[in-house]
């Protein structure tokens, strides 16, 4: 892990940006975090959109974990996203998925699988890697925590990644039908966002994945509204979540 830049936030977060190998990222640390009182972590999983796009959302909410529980976090560009370079089977993908929702036509397993599983293929190896590098931190000493909004990646994460203690997971994304059987090996506790009128996801797919996460604890918090109308306290229920689970 190299640091690339490094900047004192006015709130005291110290915010550096980082590569690892070919991945960029950013790593937040509260004012409090030291050797002698390492952070419990929070990796945060953007959307496909790019980091730059993303900036003010991700930034918001590692600042708040910070400033009200002293939580680190950390974020990192998903393969194909930003200035990352492009790889011909996900944009056909994408493609494909445009073109069959403009003509008003049911989305097929086939698409699902081409679009997400090489995205978590290459997703998922990456966040394990960036979690080693962080954890070597002195100032980085678990537990950690995972939230994000491709719910496949945090599926297959929550299930290979013994170091992960608990997730807030965002529904919205397709979906492959692998994931779901990957969902019922998932025993951390969960708390899952679901916005009830998310015209871009299948409803019912979202509330059978909640079903088959095999997690003792697991909690569903549903809003009205669309993909981006999220309630801006379930922030705050997402950071009292990670509190009990990682403190």
């Amino acid at each position: 892990m190299q640091f690339t830049s490094e900047r004192r936030l006015d709130d005291g977060v110290l915010e550096r940006e980082f590569t690892l190998g070919e991945i960029p990222g950013i790593l937040w640390t509260p004012a409090s975090a030291s050797a002698s009182a390492p952070a419990p972590l929070i990796l945060i999983c953007p959307p496909p959109l790019g980091l730059s796009k993303m900036y003010p959302r991700l930034a918001g909410r590692a600042r708040y974990y910070a400033a009200e529980y002293g939580f680190a976090s950390a974020t990192i560009e998903l393969p194909g996203s930003g200035d990352r370079p492009r790889w011909a089977a996900a944009e056909q993908a994408r493609a494909d998925l445009r073109r069959v929702m403009e003509a008003g036509e049911p989305v097929g397993d086939e698409i699902v699988d081409a679009l997400v599983l090489p995205l978590v293929e290459k997703a998922v190896p990456e966040w394990r890697a960036t979690l080693d590098a962080l954890l070597s931190l002195p100032e980085i000493g678990g537990p950690v925590g995972y939230e994000g909004g491709v719910i496949s990646i945090g599926a297959r994460l929550a299930v290979v990644e013994p170091r992960i203690s608990a997730a807030v997971l965002f529904a919205g994304s397709f979906v492959p039908r692998t994931i779901f059987e990957e969902a019922r090996q998932v025993t951390i506790p969960l708390q899952v966002l679901l916005q009830w009128d998310d015209e871009g996801n299948d409803r019912q797919a979202a509330l059978d994945l909640f079903d088959a996460f095999g997690s003792k604890e697991k909690t569903l918090h549903a809003n009205l509204g669309g993909h981006t109308g999220v309630p801006q306290f379930e922030l705050d229920a997402g950071a009292r979540f990670f509190a009990r689970h990682l403190t």
